[in-house]
């Protein structure tokens, strides 16, 4: 990526004084001509590095020049390095690459305050998540199967904007090349991401929101009611609002939230095995009892 190769010329810069547009173009494997590219876009930026022609002369930073006091104050330096270390925690690949070589430039380094892992204890969909990463920085479109909620399988092309994180998954928004719009696609469902060749110029996508999915399983949301027994005390303060939440005399609660009518609803109410009962709407309750019997006639 530019921004990468931009951070370490001026890193190379700061460290060998002098140095070609043959020699940078060979570390980052690109045009000369893409070089001095670099270099005006660095001038523009404010970093004083300038060319000198003839023998031992090269690409130079001024003597003088300090990047942590010219460019960025103590407060943005830790702000940076913060926030590339929180990017660490989602797996970035190259953040860890950044991250050591601007703390040795603001000869500081970045506090370990963050640590976060989005992946599950069985199976990691890290190289998706990677692919997809790739593919909108560098405006890449990808091509993978997707399977919707009743299972079918499509093959799509999409020029993706934007990863998301929403209600305990991972998404990805895009503009779907096969159906002509921007959608939504769980990453979880995506199989077989193959990034492509062919990239696709900035848009402004993400000014309007993505439309539904027709192949999704669409329902409108519902307010539920429940009775939750005293051993899940511990699932109600991670489940539900305080203010949603109400303790019984004999250590219960009732609990209420709303949430689409949909089969992440029947999993979720299941996965409280005898602990919990739903109050209300009673449709819930019978598609919960009917659900509980199937698999309880599995067993006898």
């Amino acid at each position: 990526m530019q921004i990468n190769r931009l951070l370490e010329i001026v890193y190379v810069l700061l460290r060998q004084k002098t140095v070609t547009a043959r020699e940078l173009a060979e570390r980052f494997q690109v045009s000369q001509r893409t070089i001095y590219r670099d270099v005006d876009t660095l001038s523009l930026a404010g970093i004083p590095v300038y060319t000198e022609t003839g023998k031992g002369g090269g690409i130079s930073l001024l003597p003088d020049f300090v990047l942590s006091k010219s460019i960025l104050s103590e407060r943005e330096q830790t702000e940076i390095l913060s926030a590339l270390q929180g990017l660490s925690s989602v797996k970035a690949a190259e953040t860890d690459h950044v991250l050591k070589k601007l703390s040795a430039v603001f000869n500081k380094s970045a506090a370990n305050w963050l640590e976060v892992d989005f992946s599950d204890w069985s199976l990691s969909n890290g190289h998706v998540f990677s692919g997809f990463k790739t593919a909108i920085l560098e405006r890449r479109a990808v091509e993978f199967d997707y399977y919707s909620s009743f299972g079918e399988k499509t093959r799509r092309r999409v020029e993706p904007a934007q990863l998301w994180f929403k209600s305990k998954a991972w998404y990805v928004k895009g503009f779907c090349l096969t159906r002509r719009e921007m959608r939504l696609f769980r990453l979880t469902r995506v199989k077989n991401l193959a990034v492509t060749d062919q990239t696709f110029p900035e848009r402004d996508w993400l000014a309007a929101p993505p439309s539904p999915n027709p192949d999704e399983h669409q329902k409108q949301d519902i307010e539920l009611r429940f009775k939750i027994a005293p051993e899940m005390t511990y699932r109600v303060f991670d489940e539900f609002e305080e203010s949603r939440m109400e303790r019984q005399p004999d250590g219960s609660y009732l609990a209420s939230a709303t949430w689409p009518d949909d089969e992440w609803v029947y999993g979720f109410i299941l996965s409280f095995g005898e602990h919990i009962e739903v109050l209300e709407p009673e449709h819930v309750r019978e598609a919960v009892r009917e659900r509980a019997a199937k698999v309880a006639k599995k067993y006898l």
